[in-house]
Formats: C-alpha cells, sequence, structure tokens
C-alpha cells in the first residue's frame, strides 16, 4: 500500500483494515496490522516510534513522537485502533466510499477520522522550520471493549511524559466541541447459587434463578431508583441490569444464576462508594460479585487550564470553544486519573458511531486536523 498523498487518502487506507474489535467477534491481527501500516507511515514522514505492550493481548500500542526540543513540552494526542462490528452494516464496512463530501466506513467516525487527522497534523508539524514543542500520538488497541490500550499506556509511558506534558488530546466524534468532563462507568457480575437436582422432584434442589429473580427485584425497585447524584456537565448517574444467564438443561433445576449489571458513575463518585451502596441493598440476599471494571469518571477541574490554552485556537477556526460535558466514557479517564490534563475533541458526530451507515463529514476531517497542527505551533 502506497503513502497517501491526501489526509481523505490516509483515512480511506486505515478503514479499509479490519480491526473489529476481538471480543465483538474481529479476527485477531486486525489491529496489529494496521499499526504496522501506521509505524511503516510515519517513520516514511521522519517521525519516530516505538511499541507500548498491553498485558494480556497480543496487540500492542503505537507511539509515534516528533521530538525537536529536548526536555520540551509535550503535547499528546491519542486515538484507538479497533472498531465495533461490521454485521448489518448497509454500506461497504471497508470501501472507504466518499460520496456527498463524506467518507463511509467502519471506524470513519470512530474514531479513525480522528486517528488520520492527527497522524496528518504530525506529518505537516514534522517538516515545520520552527516546531515550538514536542508531540506524540498514541494509537491504542481494545478500546471498545476493555479500554486495556489506554490503561497499560496510563500506567507504563504516560509517566515519561507527565513532568513535561501540556495535555491529551483524545479523539472522539465531538463536532470538534471540546469534552472536558464525563461520565465513568463500573460493571460487575452478580451470581446466586443454587443445588442442581433432577426437576421430576424439585422440592430437593434450590434454584439459583429463582434467588436471581429476587435480586433483580431488589435492584430495579430499591438500588436502581437510589442513583439519583447528578452532575452540571455531565448529567445524572444510571443504573442498570443488562443480562441474564442461568441453568444447564430444561429438566435440571439450576444450580447457577448470573447477571451483569451496568453503574454509569458522575464526577465525584468512587468505586467504593458505590459498591458500598449496592451491597447495602443487597444485604440479606446470598449473591457473590466478580468481573468487577471500573473507568473512573472524568472531572473539569484537572484540565482547566488545559481547555483554555486551546480555546484560542478553536474560536480562531471557527469551533465552539465552550467546555461540554458528556454521559459516556472514553479513553481520557484514564489519562486523567494518572495525572495528565486530558480533553476530548475530534471530528464527526457521536449519532454514527457505531451506525448502519458510519461516516464521517470531510470537512470537519480536515477541520480536525487544521486545529490539531495549529495547537502544536502555539509558541512556547
Amino acid at each position: 500500500m502506497n503513502a497517501p498523498a491526501t489526509l481523505e487518502e490516509l483515512l480511506a487506507q486505515m478503514v479499509s483494515f479490519d480491526t473489529v474489535n476481538p471480543l465483538f467477534g474481529g479476527k485477531l491481527g486486525g489491529e496489529e496490522a494496521l499499526a504496522a501500516h501506521l509505524e511503516k507511515l510515519a517513520r516514511g514522514w521522519g517521525l519516530s516510534t516505538r511499541r507500548g505492550g498491553v498485558e494480556g493481548n497480543p496487540a500492542s500500542n503505537l507511539i509515534v513522537t516528533c521530538e525537536p526540543v529536548p526536555g520540551g513540552e509535550w503535547l499528546l494526542f491519542e486515538s484507538h485502533l479497533d472498531t465495533v462490528s461490521t454485521a448489518g452494516m448497509t454500506v461497504a464496512p471497508l470501501g472507504a466510499q466518499i460520496e456527498g463530501g463524506k467518507l463511509y466506513g467502519r471506524g470513519a467516525c470512530d474514531t479513525k477520522g480522528s486517528g488520520a487527522a492527527m497522524l496528518w497534523a504530525l506529518r505537516e508539524y514534522a517538516r515545520d522550520a520552527r516546531r515550538p514543542r514536542n508531540a506524540a500520538l498514541v494509537f491504542v488497541v481494545d478500546e471498545e471493549a476493555r479500554m486495556t490500550g489506554a490503561q497499560a499506556f496510563a500506567k507504563k509511558e504516560l509517566k515519561e511524559f507527565l513532568p513535561k506534558v501540556r495535555g491529551v488530546i483524545v479523539g472522539e466524534p465531538t463536532l470538534l466541541r471540546p469534552v472536558v468532563a464525563h461520565n465513568g462507568v463500573i460493571r460487575w457480575r452478580t451470581i446466586t447459587c443454587g443445588r442442581a437436582v433432577h426437576s421430576s422432584d424439585p422440592s430437593k434442589g434450590v434454584s439459583a434463578i429463582s434467588a436471581m429473580l429476587k435480586v433483580v427485584e431488589t435492584l430495579e425497585s430499591k438500588y436502581v431508583p437510589s442513583v439519583t447524584r447528578t452532575h452540571p456537565l455531565t448529567g445524572r448517574a444510571a443504573a442498570s441490569v443488562n443480562t441474564i444467564r442461568g441453568g444447564t438443561a430444561v429438566n435440571i433445576i439450576p444450580a447457577q444464576c448470573e447477571i451483569e449489571c451496568d453503574r454509569r458513575t458522575v464526577p465525584g463518585e468512587t468505586a467504593e462508594q458505590v459498591l458500598r451502596e449496592r451491597d447495602a441493598v443487597l444485604a440479606g440476599h446470598a449473591v457473590e460479585h466478580d468481573s468487577l471494571y471500573v473507568v473512573p469518571a472524568m472531572d473539569a477541574a484537572l484540565g482547566k487550564d488545559f481547555h483554555q490554552w486551546i480555546s484560542p485556537v478553536l474560536t480562531r477556526h471557527g469551533c465552539d470553544a465552550t467546555g461540554r460535558g458528556a454521559p459516556y466514557v472514553t479513553d481520557a479517564s484514564h489519562y486523567a486519573a494518572a495525572g495528565a490534563p486530558s480533553i476530548v475533541f475530534g471530528p464527526g458526530d457521536l449519532a454514527q458511531a457505531h451506525t448502519k451507515d458510519e461516516f464521517v463529514a470531510l470537512d470537519q476531517l480536515n477541520q480536525a486536523s487544521t486545529v490539531y497542527l495549529d495547537l502544536l505551533r502555539v509558541p512556547a
């Protein structure tokens, strides 16, 4: 595959790689293949690259850097390589068709558009005669399922940049409006256990499903209504029971049943607080909990100065620089939790992410790259 001559061509190449997350049925090696292609391009454009390992994942993060000011300030960019499933799409998922000023395909909006715009900005910055700061772009794996790529970078390589980091811009479709705060998520599995016997004499067994019905009723009648905290930017916290599995055969009293719960947290809430409240509601039920998954909410406080710093550039390019909140989660949570001021900002509309005809508007794609480049050029 030849080096792209335009930003649109770069995005088309990225979309052509099948990077559906393996946990959503994607093939192994898709993210790694795209990372290898981007690494080759970056090196050809005079940028430096290295890989960051991700525990439990054969794919690795790709870190692209331009360091004209040794010991100087860093501006970091981040985008993820993986996508959700292509099932049910009405456009060619990997076709990158351009029509009506839009580029269609899985990941065009979420978030290969951001990643392409960021890499193109670094390509142009590497050619500048005056480069006032260092730049890094991280392409992470596994954002759509478990965020293991972001967690690995936050725990390891980010620490190398932190003393000199101006901030991190995480690429997600925000219509080129800065998201300065967003909610977090806590997920867990709850299990009830019974005693399996032949269904010809149920009295000798204990149904785990019957026990779980009582647990679900308690959660939905007592716990869910108690989740009422709100945040002025990100909205209201939320809780829901979203999967249930139990039993092994129609003629066996079930020995186990499980549910998976999703709890959206607002800035200021902690995992310890949420789990304590859950356990208080379920006191008296014989349950076990495991598979805990926590992504902290991102507050606006840490990124306040960073938002003020980027605002003049956004305004100059016709973007609404007003800081916004969002109810969803992003990789920015992990970077902010590690101490790096972070803002979510990128081309595309969230309403188009994960859809059957996903696309990104090309005018926004090019505008995003121009904004990223001009942020790098801000005098130190």
